[in-house]
């Protein structure tokens, strides 16, 4: 059954990932060795059809469209505009429009995003990794020691307002970076009353506390944050790019250093706080045009200051990868849960392989299909410092459960990529550890790095 509704969402976004702007409808070519030139506007728009193991089936609408001017600088585009609509079956929902380029300003790359993000069961595991136990049976409802399939789950409704910028210091590769940032997260418990909505007693949710409410009422996360609360953030770096194609790069380097800084005047609830982050990227080719490896590295970590319980998973990259929400998952530690890597520091790594099987023109569009295999891990570097003072003393396991170690998941993936830019990617994943779940499976868009 699995299988088959994999085939079915990559059939039904491939079909749809063909459509564009230029209206032609070519026969099918065979394979070239060179892609043609793209000029002007160009559409990528599907029917969202997808699935994500943390946040389920995927439905909706999104459209990145492409502006390539008079194509001399292609595969760069001038101009992107990325528009999404979807929800999902666990309640989460996405209203986001992303711009990206380096043509707005001359010689400034503007990157500027809108958002407004709701989950209904959030992925809540506590804090520091591993030191928070994690029992499986306690959502599985054949299980003896059933709970609840919310147990591990919470609800928050996220604001996000961003404007990322990027200048020359010495030649496009040398960068600065500096930028602004306005989250409001409004965070609470799950609404069991609204999901037992309809349905029959049997498959209703028990009315029980869930790992969110212990967290609160134990004092675990203060109850001046336990609704959520505001942050701006004000960001400057620099960034160090040698990549040859920005979405799948064959080879080069792209590192970048990030200073954080939530200060007080900018209403930030009380909270300031300083974060670093380093994230290195570095692609080698094995095979021109067919085969390379990409690796990434990352460490960011609290510097100073109180950093909000709801702002700790977020993951910062520069453009045109964005904000990231949770270590574990689809955009960090396939396989491993998202938000099982949750504290004031944390490292994470990837190692993939991606070999272009296939390169050919369909629709007068350039595409490739790619598999890949990939090994991913996580680890909190730095706890996150909480009062344990009114937890039960029979319940402190479930805080102090085992030391923190590396979270590790492993995998593969399937790419099909239209005109380079235009990436719809399938990515499975297994955790190997079963502190960290069992599985994932990812569709979605575009390479992870």
């Amino acid at each position: 059954m699995k299988i088959k509704f994999l085939h079915f969402c990559v059939l039904g976004m491939f079909l749809a990932g063909t459509l564009t702007a230029t209206g032609q409808a070519d026969s099918v070519k065979s394979s070239v060795k060179a892609d043609k030139i793209k000029t002007g506007w160009n559409f990528g728009g599907v029917p969202v059809i997808a699935y994500d193991t943390d946040i389920g089936f995927k439905y909706g609408a999104l459209v990145n469209i492409f502006h390539y001017g008079d194509g001399t600088q292609y595969p760069k585009y001038r101009h992107s505009l990325y528009f999404e609509w979807s929800r999902t079956t666990k309640g989460s929902g996405i209203n986001q429009f992303i711009y990206d380029s380096e043509y707005l300003i001359p010689g400034i790359r503007v990157s500027a995003e809108a958002s407004y993000l709701t989950e209904q069961s959030l992925d809540f595991y506590g804090f520091n990794g591993y030191e928070s136990y994690f029992n499986a049976d306690w959502e599985d409802k054949e299980s003896d020691d059933y709970l609840s399939r919310m147990y591990y789950n919470m609800d928050r409704k996220l604001t996000r307002l961003r404007a990322d910028f990027q200048g020359k210091i010495t030649g496009p590769q040398f960068r600065w970076m500096a930028g602004i940032e306005y989250n409001h997260a409004k965070t609470g418990t799950v609404d069991i009353e609204k999901l037992n909505k309809g349905k029959d007693i049997e498959d209703q949710l028990p009315d029980t506390a869930l790992l969110y409410d212990k967290f609160v009422d134990w004092g675990v996360i203060p109850a001046d944050q336990a609704d959520g609360g505001n942050t701006t953030l004000l960001k400057a770096g620099l960034v160090y790019d040698t990549r040859d194609i920005e979405a799948n790069p064959m080879k080069g380097i792209w590192t970048e250093l990030q200073f954080l800084m939530a200060p007080s005047f900018l209403g930030n609830d009380d909270l300031s706080y300083t974060r670093f982050i380093l994230t290195h990227r570095q692609y080698f080719t094995l095979a021109p045009q067919v085969l390379n490896l990409a690796f990434r590295a990352s460490y960011q970590s609290k510097l100073s200051g109180d950093m909000p319980y709801y702002m700790l998973p977020f993951v910062y990259n520069t453009a045109p990868n964005y904000t990231r929400d949770g270590v574990g998952g689809a955009k960090t530690v396939r396989g491993v849960m998202r938000n099982r890597i949750v504290g004031e520091g944390f490292a994470f790594g990837n190692i993939e392989l991606r070999w272009k099987f296939l390169r050919t023109i369909i629709f007068n569009q350039n595409v490739y299909l790619a598999l890949s295999g990939f090994l991913d891990g996580g680890i909190v570097t730095k706890k996150y410092d909480f009062d344990k003072s009114g937890i039960p003393a029979g319940q402190l396991e479930m805080v102090e459960k085992a030391d923190e170690k590396l979270h590790l998941g492993a995998g593969a993936g399937f790419h099909f990529v239209m005109n380079q830019n235009f990436i719809i990617a399938v990515d499975y994943g297994r955790a190997l550890d079963p502190g960290d779940g069992e599985s994932g499976l990812y569709i979605g868009l575009n390479f992870l790095y």
